[in-house]
């Protein structure tokens, strides 16, 4: 599986790049007895039917001319965007989540919690600061990034 990923990533980059999106995540799996392949997509602001219709025209007709073809078997190609409460899996997607409303679970408690949801004010390789709120009040916490097991865009209420 690992190497249909590895490919069909590769081979969507440029593609990517030609518009200014970039790759969230890709998926190859089995559900039912059909096979999918899931390529996640977004861009600052998100991304738009219209953006992922121009990326499964372009990725569909370049995996098409691939000899061999990295997938022997039928499958269905699906580009989408990877949701308003998507995981962000890779670095890029912490970057450009600066300023969002972000959900994280630690794997040690924090001030007696191992669950937070605030702004993503700040990000570096060690640490990422968060504004939350406590009481309706607005407070910064800055979290060790080797303590978050988990995070994901939340929606703010």
């Amino acid at each position: 599986m690992s190497t249909v990923i590895d490919t069909v990533s590769e081979i969507v980059q440029p593609i990517l790049a030609k518009h200014d999106y970039y790759l969230a995540d890709v998926e190859f799996v089995k559900e039912g007895g059909n096979w999918y392949l899931r390529v996640y997509i977004d861009k600052k602001g998100g991304i738009t039917l219209d953006d992922c219709v121009v990326v499964n025209d372009e990725l569909s007709e370049a995996m098409d001319n691939l000899d061999p073809d990295p997938i022997p078997q039928a499958y269905y190609l699906e580009v989408s965007s990877p949701g308003a409460e998507r995981p962000l899996k890779t670095e890029e997607d912490m970057k450009n989540s600066v300023g969002e409303y972000i959900h994280i679970s630690l794997f040690q408690k924090q001030d007696g919690q191992k669950v937070y949801e605030g702004t993503l004010d700040k990000l570096t390789p060690d640490s990422l600061t968060l504004t939350i709120k406590v009481k309706g009040r607005p407070k910064t916490l800055e979290f060790d990034r080797k303590n978050i097991a988990k995070a994901r865009l939340a929606i703010e209420f």
